[in-house]
Parts: structure tokens; sequence; C-alpha cells
């Protein structure tokens, strides 16, 4: 088989004192996401779908919140490592499609520049990567503004 897909999901709180980061990027709002690491939902769905195409797990069998090492850690320096662990297999990321779920802040003036810094961090072109954002139209906690969820699949291409 020359491709294989996976689905990762991730779900963070939203609160006071932390930055807001997703796919990279620093989202002005009055809440962040809390994390053992930087807490980026985003780049934390990618990197699960990335691992489950090839059956490796998840991050956390690679990047433990018990570990003090991943601490205060940038997601994006993670998904290099599992983009490492990817094409030391064989493989490489053909596309990724994600959807962020989020009553606020509005994700709109934000996806261009997550895409492409996703992009450059993988060594891929952004038109292989599709963020898409949408509300729980105030349903249950992410609708109540409590977190921010993410959902992705990403498929994967023998090189």
């Amino acid at each position: 088989m020359n491709i294989r897909i996976g689905n990762g999901y991730d779900i963070h709180k939203l609160v006071t004192g932390r930055a807001l980061i997703l796919g990279g990027v620093e989202i002005p709002h009055e809440l962040g996401l809390l994390g053992h690491s930087d807490a980026d939902a985003l780049t934390h769905a990618i990197m699960d779908a990335m691992l489950g195409a090839l059956a490796l797990g998840d991050i956390g069998h690679y990047f433990p919140p018990s570990d003090p090492q991943w601490k205060g850690a940038n997601s994006l320096v993670l998904l290099e490592k599992v983009n490492e662990i990817i094409l030391s297999k064989g493989w490489q990321v053909g596309n990724i499609d994600a959807t962020a779920i989020a009553e606020r802040p509005k994700m709109k003036p934000h996806l261009r520049k997550m895409r492409e810094t996703l992009a450059k961090t993988l060594n891929i072109e952004s038109d292989r990567i599709s963020i898409k954002a949408t509300t729980n139209e105030k349903l249950d906690a992410v609708g109540q503004e409590q977190g921010i969820a993410v959902y992705a699949v990403a498929l994967l291409v023998k090189r």
C-alpha cells in the first residue's frame, strides 16, 4: 500500500495568563490554552493524525506530559520531530485537513499564516494543508468558550 491515512483530535481548556497558539501562530485573545507544552491543539491533532497513519501511537508516547523536558515546549519543534519519524519510516505528508472549533476568537484572519507556518515546519507546500474553522453554536464546553478542539486528518504517501 502506498498511502496511509490517520486522524487526530485534541482539546485544551481556555484560561487566563496563557498565550493562544494554534498552528504555531500566536493569536491575540484574552484567554490561552492550558497544557504542559504550549498547548497548540491544532499542531497536536496534526501530529496525532500523522502518527496514527503509521500506527505509531500518539504524541503522549513520544512527548509525555510527565516528562519535564517538554514543559512549555514549542509544538512546532515537536512537529519537526514527528515529521522526522515519519520520514525515517519511508513516508511523507501528502496532505493535511484540519478543523478548529472555537466560539472566539475568529480564526479566519489567521488561517493563511497557520498554513504557511505548518507547511514550512513540514517542508511542504502550503496548498497541501487545509485548515477550517467553525463554532459549536454555543453548545457544550467548547461552545461555552471553555476550550478549543481540533480534528485533523493526515494522508501519508510512500516516498
